[in-house]
Parts: structure tokens; sequence; C-alpha cells
């Protein structure tokens, strides 16, 4: 799978995206990012360059991962360091928790080793996470497939 890296300056979410998250927000739900930034590593961005950019479009926090996967981080998905961080440091039920990714094969991967709910949606990498790498997380499967992040949402307030 080859990865197109845009610079956080220069990322633009989709338009529903920032309403998505205010629906959360607005039923007093805290939104966390959790990504692997490998590029970091190779001095493309900074973590503050992505932290900012999440805090920027609303996120109460960001976990980044800024490691190679050559690097064997804990935190590295599909390791699920990352939850486990925020789990910590927000005293999070992961029985309750909600994640939502684009990539079976770290997003879902690093969410059911932790036992929290798992939304797949399909924007982003989710088409071909769903279909072309199906087999790089063949044993794992989603609770719920989203065509993107606002009908993910939806389903989330419609489970409270």
């Amino acid at each position: 799978m080859k990865f197109h890296f845009i610079h956080p300056k220069d990322f633009t979410p989709y338009p529903y995206s920032k309403t998505a998250l205010q629906q959360l927000k607005d039923r007093n739900i805290k939104v966390f990012a959790c990504t692997n930034q490998h590029r970091i590593s190779r001095g493309e961005a900074t973590v503050d360059d992505f932290y900012h950019e999440f805090k920027e479009f609303g996120f109460d926090d960001a976990f980044i991962c800024p490691h190679s996967p050559k690097d064997q981080c804990d935190c590295h998905k599909p390791k699920p360091g990352m939850l486990i961080e925020a789990a910590k440091k927000y005293n999070l039920d992961l029985s309750k928790t909600v994640f939502i990714g684009d990539t079976g094969s770290s997003d879902m991967l690093a969410a059911n080793s932790v036992g929290v709910i798992k939304v797949l949606v399909l924007t982003g990498w989710g088409h071909d996470s769903l279909n072309k790498y199906r087999s790089k997380w063949a044993e794992t499967e989603a609770d719920y497939i989203a065509d993107n992040l606002l009908e993910a949402v939806k389903w989330v307030i419609g489970k409270e």
C-alpha cells in the first residue's frame, strides 16, 4: 500500500467532518485523534504540526506516533499504545469507547486488541482496506462500516 503524505498545513478535511465532530461535542462526547505519522521521524513534519492541526479541527486531544514502523514502538498502530495512553489520561472505559478509522490493518486491529467498538469509514483508505487489503485484517470485523465520518457519528449517537 503506498501512502501519499499531506503536511498538516496543506490538509483539508472533508466538508462534513467538522459537523460530525461538533455533533459529538454537542453531546459531551470527547473526541481524540490517534494517528501514525512516521514522516515526523524523517523530519518532514513535527508532532506540534499535527497536534495543532487536530486542535484546530476540534479534537479534544491527539495521540501521535512519530516513529517509523521499523522502530517497533508500542504506540505505532496496530499496537494499541495510543489507545491505552488515551484511556489512562482520560479514565476511559475502553469497552464503551468507539474508535473510528479508515484502515483495517492498523486502526481496526489496534481497536480490536483493547476491546473498543470498531467503526470503519470507507473514505480515505477505507474502501481499499475493506476490499483490496482485507486479507491483512481478515480475523477482525468492524462493528459498523460507514460511508464517511458523518454517517459513523450518526451511528454512534444512535447507540447512546
